[in-house]
């Protein structure tokens, strides 16, 4: 598990990555590394080492060596301009969150229109869509350490009031990626008055003040925020020192589970774990009078092929996800009532309400597909709802 920050990660990824790709692909030798004062006299963070290019090639590949002397033609670098509309990240200190204000009341009407038809009634959860609160956020926390020993206990809560380490992560992926069908469509007082209203169903109190259904969150409020599981993650990532906690933690195989003969001091890739299970064998070859026989037959019933009607198939393939279940807001095919309210206002009505997008609803439910083709699968829905 990691401290979310995002800017050390990316750091240690792209170390990693470099790494990575030195690592996996050479064979045997030594060599000065890069100049980086990141890479010098410092293994990788997945403990890697260095290897050199040999004969124009990484081990058994290839590589185009003109690559490494630089003078590329191509792209050129971004403007400040491009830099600026990329760099939008919202950090814990605070970093790129703007101002702006809304109340839990306001965020509760936007999630109703919004929202609810893909995480459900207050933050539930349904259709494959993550429930956003179970409770108490301090509470549920504590069922983390939860371990399912037996076969009616209960597990670890993983929702964004118990596990998320930092509230920033929340205002940012709902203003970049919400909804999903609009994003970046909300305003910034909306992604506040949403961000109040999950923090008030997760049962959040912020500074010693309730979030309740009056609660106004504005910036400075809302970095007065402090997560249950804020200290529940490892190897820790935030600090000046964060590259060499993770390479540290790394070293010690027992920190994350690992069964390495030498605990992690050497790389290994044969004969690395111990062996731990006791092997009984059968004597004699077992048992060989069964009644009746053992089959080695290993043929199948030869499968019928199932031709779907054309619309049939555009259904299980762009509409089902939103028509199959009720919990999604749309009618249900095979629900009489629901597609008789929606036919009642005219068959071209529903057509344009469809190919034009309605409520949460996108264009075509977000399918590539013809107007006939859109028609016609309307028509399936509508027919077998008779």
């Amino acid at each position: 598990m990691f401290k979310l920050d995002r800017k050390l990660i990316i750091s240690a990824s792209l170390v990693t990555a470099v790494a990575l790709s030195v690592v996996g692909c050479f064979q045997g030798g030594d060599v000065t590394p890069p100049p980086s004062s990141e890479f010098n006299n410092h293994a990788t963070i997945d403990g890697g080492v260095y290897y050199p290019v040999k004969d124009g090639r990484t081990g058994p590949y290839r590589i185009n060596e003109d690559t490494l002397k630089g003078g590329f033609s191509h792209g050129r670098t971004p403007t400040a301009n491009e830099i600026a509309a990329w760099d939008k990240d919202i950090m814990p200190d605070g970093t790129g969150l703007p101002e702006g204000s809304g109340s839990v009341e306001e965020g509760a009407e936007v999630y109703e229109a919004q929202c609810v038809s893909c995480h459900g009634d207050f933050g539930s959860g349904g259709a494959g869509y993550p429930s956003l609160a179970q409770g108490n956020a301090v509470t549920l926390q504590k069922t983390l350490k939860n371990q399912r020993v037996k076969p009616d206990a209960d597990g670890p809560v993983r929702v964004f009031g118990a596990y998320w380490p930092y509230a920033s992560t929340l205002w940012w992926y709902i203003r970049d990626a919400m909804p999903h069908t609009k994003s970046k469509s909300l305003t910034d007082n909306q992604v506040y008055a949403l961000s109040a209203y999950i923090l008030n169903i997760n049962e959040f109190e912020i500074d010693g003040e309730k979030v309740d259904d009056d609660y106004v969150l504005d910036r400075a409020k809302f970095l007065k925020i402090k997560m249950p599981n804020v200290d529940g993650f490892e190897p820790i990532i935030n600090g000046p020192q964060a590259l060499d906690n993770v390479r540290n933690y790394y070293k010690d195989a027992k920190n994350f589970g690992g069964l390495n003969l030498k605990q992690g001091a050497v790389r290994c890739m044969t004969n690395c774990q111990k062996e731990t299970a006791v092997v009984t064998r059968i004597q004699n070859g077992g048992i060989s009078d069964l009644n009746p026989p053992l089959s080695s037959v290993r043929d199948l019933p030869a499968e019928k092929a199932v031709v779907l009607d054309p619309a049939q198939t555009l259904y299980e393939e762009n509409c089902k996800v939103c028509h199959a279940d009720s919990s999604m807001g749309a009618p249900v095919m095979g629900d009489k009532v629901a597609w008789g309210k929606v036919t009642a206002k005219g068959i071209d009505k529903v057509y344009a309400n469809g190919m034009n997008g309605i409520n949460a609803m996108p264009a075509k439910g977000g399918a590539n597909l013809s107007d006939k083709d859109f028609k016609s699968v309307v028509d399936y829905m509508i027919n077998s709802s008779k």
